[in-house]
């Protein structure tokens, strides 16, 4: 295993860590270079950490950008979601969450590189997701009574809050932790950990939501969830109970926004899975089993169905390497996972049967001072 240690300080001069050569990226639009993107979710100023993989491989540190907002602060994953740093499906935009502020900051993306153009408050309190389809933005807030709101995003990354567009989740202090649009753009899928929800909400043709659907999951433990490219649904779920019992799922969701299970909490082997990251094609998915140093994979049928690549686990880590938010890069060959624990970034390359290869780590970042959100073109 290659290991790199820097500290941050020496990456900012140096503005390179080595891993082994890969293709360039295979982007839509004019080729950009592919490019890591992590949030500090600092409570007296978020920032946004870019790195660059370049031709031959290295990963390159680039840039430190502020979002102009606050995050949250904390330790170890303060914010409880997946998705405070998305990356809009034309690769253009960057959106990030300032959890502190209760706002959410929009970078355009320019070669790789973000420019921060704007930044809007998000309706309601402690945003901890951010979701996008076809230039419409969707942000979900955890605090108070819970809610989402609707903005349209333009060509240059502006936001404009759409008009009527709040819409409640079912309860105070819900937990709510996700946000997904399914790739037809009729459905959005929400997470409330609390009463154990899988929520979803019938989108209409202005991109603003119809009634909630609630869905109460027979698993325990649910957190996140993610739309496949045939519009199937895996959740995580961090089942409560002791070691090695979480568990993802997948689903089918019906035309009247009930779903159907399709792989029932299938066994991660670790405890801890809270996150989970969908290679483009949508063949296989990878889960965090963050207490246990763990990354699991499964293949992922165009029925939804999954199975485990080999004995299910295809990554490790140190148990204190406290692995949590995940992203794949839009080429479909490198997973990375944030690790709190050890201040640092996991590289795996995706192999052709799903298998991963270990990559070593980017170090340098500090360690459980609250890091959350990681997206990558």
């Amino acid at each position: 295993m290659l290991k790199l240690v820097r500290p941050l300080f020496v990456l900012t001069l140096s503005f390179a860590a080595f891993v082994p050569a890969v293709h360039a990226a295979d982007n839509a639009h004019s080729n950009p270079p592919s490019t890591l993107f992590v949030m500090t979710n600092d409570a007296a100023k978020n920032e946004v950490i870019a790195y660059e993989r370049l031709l031959d491989g290295r990963l390159s540190f680039k840039q430190r950008l502020v979002t102009g907002g606050r995050g949250s602060g904390g330790t170890t994953d303060p914010l409880q979601s997946q998705g405070s740093l998305t990356i809009t499906g034309d690769r253009r935009v960057l959106l990030a969450i300032n959890s502190g502020s209760g706002t959410v900051s929009s970078f355009r993306l320019l070669d790789g590189l973000p420019i921060l153009v704007d930044q809007e408050p998000t309706g309601g309190s402690e945003p901890v997701a951010v979701a996008e389809h076809n230039g419409n933005v969707y942000v979900l807030n955890a605090g108070g009574n819970g809610a989402i709101l609707v903005f349209h995003i333009d060509g240059r990354g502006q936001l404009r809050q759409m008009p009527n567009s709040t819409v409640r989740l079912t309860a105070t202090h819900s937990g709510a932790s996700s946000i997904s649009v399914s790739p037809d753009g009729r459905t959005l899928a929400v997470i409330e950990k609390v009463p154990n929800n899988i929520d979803t909400f019938p989108i209409h043709p202005d991109g603003t939501l119809g009634d909630v659907v609630v869905n109460h999951s027979v698993t325990p433990g649910v957190f996140s969830g993610v739309f496949t490219p045939t519009g199937k649904l895996i959740v995580s779920e961090n089942q409560p109970g002791g070691s090695e019992v979480s568990s993802v799922s997948s689903y089918a969701v019906n035309t009247n926004g009930t779903i159907t299970a399709i792989s029932q909490s299938l066994p991660t082997r670790g405890d801890g899975n809270c996150w989970n990251a969908l290679t483009p094609n949508g063949r296989f998915v990878y889960v965090d089993n963050s207490a246990t140093g763990t990354v699991a994979g499964f293949s992922v049928a165009a029925t939804g169905a999954m199975a485990p690549i080999g004995g299910t686990i295809v990554g490790f880590r140190a148990a204190n390497t406290t692995n949590l938010d995940m992203a794949i890069s839009a080429d479909g060959r490198y997973l990375y996972t944030l690790n709190s624990g050890t201040g640092s970034v996991g590289i795996f390359q995706i192999n052709a049967d799903g298998s991963l290869q270990d990559l070593g780590e980017i170090e340098g970042l500090p360690k459980t001072v609250g890091f959350n959100g990681i997206a990558a073109l």
